[in-house]
């Protein structure tokens, strides 16, 4: 995570590299301060191509002072994620920059401290980059330098935005970590070192605790799809479960449940070399899970969580699970395999099965589970699936809040019929062609009882190819802001 100090002010920090304007669009005759009472229009910006439309960005050079930064903005624009991208083109704009001086217009001062939180989140989130393995000193140049910002407003005190600022920044980060967790080469973050990673982290937190099951004891405690899913790998498998306990506790719970496929070759049904190119990704949904509970004591989430990673790799070794095999789940209910590439459902119903014993109040899995959602969502958003319209409502409003969108597809209990399989309980793959998405859903769905329960499908937004805005190249972290905006929304 980027390492950068934020703190507000009544006045322009006199040592910052450079100073930052925002600028709503159609304010280029409008003074500004960093100008010392000059427009953009006295600057010529126009013709220099500025018209201050949301997000865009000019720099000025002056002599003998700091270069000033014009950061366009939508005229009166109050949505989170749009001020998240206004953030995200400041850190881009000042990344090679050490400081920077940003002067907050005071109808942002007038919204309140939320307006500079999720600033905040688009500053992280932008300043963000994977360098581990760089080396190419040219590379290594072009990572952001920004480490202080100081947000310049009328009365900071009146304000308060320190505990939102402070906020902006853990939700932040959680991205940021899922981001290191995906990013890693699979032969750098196999389930044992993910379980590891995930221990450091919390020793940390004392309102968090952690248990890990190695392989022995995930065999010994029936989780038939888990070791199913791992029997063609040299990597031995893990289950992490963390409990969040907070220290004033209300009286709910919500149990996550991520897929941890740490790398999906496609197990026999092989995927095609193209296919496997980005299978790191495949534990974007356990990242996203224990990035978002490390971030739960600082957001001081007043619900406990309990979250179950289900981590393996997915590989053709010689005692992989073939195509006809039939595993039988933690549940004692029996899937047969079809399709060896379609093993993510066969792991979370483990989760599930585990998770419905806590007794929770809710229950939200986190998956890149299908090819089928991309083609039906695209890259950008999410499929959820659910049986407690409350609880996709409130999922859906965290999730347009945090900038990670979801749309709800269908979860038709006819369609049922797909996963009916002639010698098990159902099989792990609906009909050729037809609702994929629909299918893994609606096996998931069978293992979580009456518990009100959501599926999120995050196989199309969980990585990136191409930078933009707060996004990098790689992975994106999907699902760790909105499961935190989610899991805040019980403290209001």
């Amino acid at each position: 995570m980027p390492e950068i100090e934020f703190i507000t002010s009544s006045v322009a920090d006199p040592a910052a590299a450079v100073k930052v304007e925002l600028v709503e669009e159609g304010a280029l005759r409008s003074p500004l301060a960093s100008l010392e009472g000059a427009s953009l229009e006295d600057f010529a910006a126009a013709g220099l191509g500025f018209n201050a439309k949301a997000a865009t960005t000019l720099l000025i050079p002056l002599a003998g002072s700091a270069p000033v930064i014009a950061v366009g903005m939508a005229a009166g624009t109050e949505d989170a994620d749009e001020l998240r991208k206004v953030g995200a083109a400041v850190a881009r704009a000042a990344k090679g920059f050490e400081s920077a001086s940003i002067v907050i217009p005071s109808y942002l001062e007038n919204l309140g401290p939320m307006s500079l939180r999720y600033l905040t989140e688009g500053i992280v989130l932008a300043s963000y980059g994977f360098d581990k393995y760089h080396t190419d000193p040219e590379a290594l140049a072009s990572a952001s330098k920004l480490a202080r910002v100081t947000y310049v407003v009328t009365a900071p005190e009146a304000i308060g935005a320190t505990e939102e600022i402070a906020r902006g920044v853990a939700v932040a980060g959680a991205t940021c970590l899922a981001r290191d967790l995906v990013n890693e080469p699979a032969s750098a973050m196999t389930p044992t070192v993910f379980a590891a990673r995930a221990a450091e982290l919390v020793s940390a937190h004392p309102e968090l605790s952690i248990e890990v099951w190695d392989e022995a004891r995930i065999q010994a405690e029936r989780l038939g799809g888990l070791m199913g899913v791992a029997r063609g790998s040299t990597q031995p498998p893990r289950m992490v479960k963390l409990t969040y306990t907070p220290k004033a506790p209300v009286e709910k719970t919500v149990a996550l449940v991520g897929k941890g496929i740490t790398f999906d070759s496609g197990g026999l049904s092989l995927k095609p070399a193209d296919g496997m190119t980005t299978m790191k990704t495949d534990m974007g949904g356990a990242a996203a899970v224990l990035a978002s509970m490390l971030a739960l004591p600082g957001l001081e989430v007043p619900v406990k969580v309990i979250g179950f990673m289900m981590l393996t790799e997915n590989m053709p070794g010689g005692s992989a699970t073939k195509p006809g095999d039939v595993l039988v789940t933690r549940a004692g209910k029996t899937i047969e395999v079809l399709n060896t590439d379609a093993e993510g459902r066969l792991v979370l119903a483990d989760g599930l099965a585990l998770a419905t014993e806590e007794s929770p109040d809710y229950i939200v899995d986190i998956a890149t589970l299908t090819g089928a959602c991309v083609v039906a969502l695209g890259r950008e958003i999410a499929g959820v699936f659910t049986n407690s319209q409350e609880l996709v409502t409130d999922l859906g409003f965290a999730g347009d809040v945090a900038g990670e969108q979801l749309w709800q597809l269908p979860l038709p209990d006819r369609y049922r019929k797909h996963i009916r399989s002639e010698v098990a309980d159902m099989k792990n793959m609906g009909e050729a062609g037809q609702a994929g998405a629909i299918a893994g859903a609606m096996l998931l769905a069978q293992f979580v009882g009456n518990i009100p329960w959501a599926h999120l499908d995050i196989a199309g937004p969980s990585r990136s190819s191409s930078a933009d805005g707060y996004l990098p190249v790689g992975g994106t972290g999907f699902g760790a802001r909105l499961l935190c905006y989610f899991l805040e929304e019980f403290g209001d």
